[in-house]
Formats: C-alpha cells, structure tokens, sequence
C-alpha cells in the first residue's frame, strides 16, 4: 500500500498545465498536497488561476522545491527542462514523469543527485480527473532511477487517486515503448485506420455513408468499453451469436501476418529511437506533416459523415 505521508510532506510543483498538468495539480490539491503550479503566461496559467491556483513562471515555482512534475508535451520537453528547470532544482530533489519519453530517448539530462520518477496515469488527463472526482481511478503504471525512490511513485501514485485502480510496477523503457506501440497499433492507429477502411469499404461498395458510420465507427465505443470492462471473452460473450460467430471468421484475416508483421516494424522503430528521432525533428520543423495530417483529417468523407449525424459534437 502506498504512504501518503511521502508525498503529503513534500512541496509539489507541477510544471504545465494542460491535459496531465490539470489533473495531476487538481487531484493532488484535493488530497491535500501543497501543490504549486508552473506556467508561461498564456492559456494554461489563465485556466490555472481560474481553478483557483496563483501559478508562477517556471523558475521562480522550481526553486527549492522538492518534488518536480514535469507534464509538458514529449518534443518540447527537453529545451524547457534545459533552460528554466535544471538550473533552479535543489539538489535531492526528485522528477516526476508522466510518460519516459524524454528519459529513455535522451532527451533531457538530469543533474548528478537528482532522481527521476515514472507515475504513468493509464489514460488521458481528462479521465484521470473525471474518474477521481466520482470516488475512482484509473490504473497507473510507476518506476524510479534509483529504485529507492519506488515509495515515492506510489505515494504521488495515490495523490492522483490511482491507487483506487491499480497501480503496476514497470520500467521507465517498458512504459515508454509499450506506451507508442499501444498508440501507434492500436489506440490511435491502428483502430481509427481499421474503422475508416471499413467505412470506405461499405460507401464505395453503394452503402450510404450514414449507415456505414454507425456501423463500424459509431459503436467502437460501445464495443471498447466491453472489452476494458469484461475482456475479449467477455466482450464476446455478451454480443449475439451472430456476431461472435463473424469475430472468429474474420477477424484473423482482417489482422492477419501481414498486420502483425507490420506492428513487428513499428515496434522495432520505437525500440530503435528511430520514431522518436523523427518526431523531434518533425517538430523542431514546425511540425509541417503533422499540420497536414490534421487537416486530411477535418475534410475526409468520414468526417463530413460524422458533422452531419451528429452536428453538435465539438470538432
């Protein structure tokens, strides 16, 4: 069981206050950890400060401190701990990271005595604050260099509420590769890609794209929460026959060897650093693809079919 006392006698700064930033100062503040947020002026220190926090730039909130969370996005990270964390952090302090991007791919240097903690929320920040307020939480995922630091992951573990759910001792380099393969193959790849084929496969086949969304778009949710909820099997086991039966037809033809073989080569870029190679120098470019990508995105067929089904979901 966690020790709440760890991290409930230490001053907490949380740097960044956007998806993670928000909820890991807001969880932490309800538990009762004097929680200090670090910000640049802009979005982010405006919504702290109506979440009723006094935010201060990013030096001036380190300085002595002695727990450090830094929940900035993964390409920006380094350059910001470089020029406004490092040189105002006590020595002994202790880093707290939301995902080991930064750590394992180089990114940032921790200096000689300062420890880095792994506390990975298993899911969006928005999640991790949704389910706190109503009395839950989600799973986390902790590690430490230097393993004596352990405690104190699971200690901030439990001011963010995950101790609720469960909390998993890992790695940071077992987090971080497994974290981009889950999202490259399936949460955000590989999922979306499957939908929207199945969906051009029906509209070019003479479907009408409306049906089509509802049927291989629309209910993943449905199905999702199944699974996350019961499992595969019992996913399965609360759907028709019908559709039970189809699952095991084609569902290894649809991710067959060649599917698997292709998430073999996503794994090996991630394990390599070539992913993470290629997106830090996507985004010192001023992220020009993944602009594109984006906008692909907001004027495909798939998204028009969504605007006119469902005209007051936010974009």
């Amino acid at each position: 069981m966690p020790d709440p006392s760890l991290i409930l006698g230490r001053r907490v700064v949380v740097v960044g206050y956007g998806n993670q930033g928000r909820a890991h100062a807001l969880n932490l503040r309800d538990r009762g950890v004097a929680v200090t947020v670090g910000a640049r002026e802009g979005r982010g220190a405006e919504r702290a400060r109506e979440d009723g926090f006094d935010p201060k730039p990013i030096r001036q909130a380190v300085d002595g401190a002695q727990v450090v969370a830094l929940l900035l996005p993964d390409e920006s990270l380094g350059k910001v701990f470089a020029a406004e964390v490092a040189p105002s952090l006590a020595p002994g302090a202790s880093l707290v990271f939301a995902h080991g991007f930064s750590v394992v791919y180089g990114l940032l240097e921790p200096p000689e005595g300062v420890g880095c903690v792994l506390v990975s929320p298993v899911g969006p920040g928005t999640a991790l604050r949704e389910e706190f307020v109503a009395g839950r939480g989600i799973p986390a995922m902790l590690a430490a260099q230097p393993e004596g630091l352990l405690p104190l992951a699971g200690s901030y573990a439990w001011g963010l509420g995950c101790d609720r759910a469960r909390l998993v001792e890992t790695t940071f380099r077992e987090e971080t590769e497994c974290d981009l393969f889950g999202e490259q193959a399936v949460l955000c790849g590989g999922m979306p890609a499957l939908a929207e084929a199945a969906f051009e496969t029906l509209v070019e086949a003479g479907f009408s794209p409306e049906v089509a969304y509802l049927e291989c778009v629309h209910q993943v949710r449905l199905l999702a929460e199944l699974v996350a909820s019961v499992g595969v099997a019992g996913m399965r086991k609360r759907i028709s026959d019908t559709a039970e039966w189809g699952s095991y037809q084609v569902g290894p033809e649809v991710v067959g060897e060649a599917s698997r073989e292709a998430m073999r080569r996503a794994l090996e870029r991630i394990r390599s650093g070539e992913f993470a190679r290629g997106w830090v120098a996507e985004a010192e470019a001023g992220k020009p693809r993944l602009l594109a990508f984006r906008e692909a995105d907001r004027s495909s067929r798939i998204e028009a079919t969504r605007r006119r089904l469902f005209p007051t979901t936010p974009e």
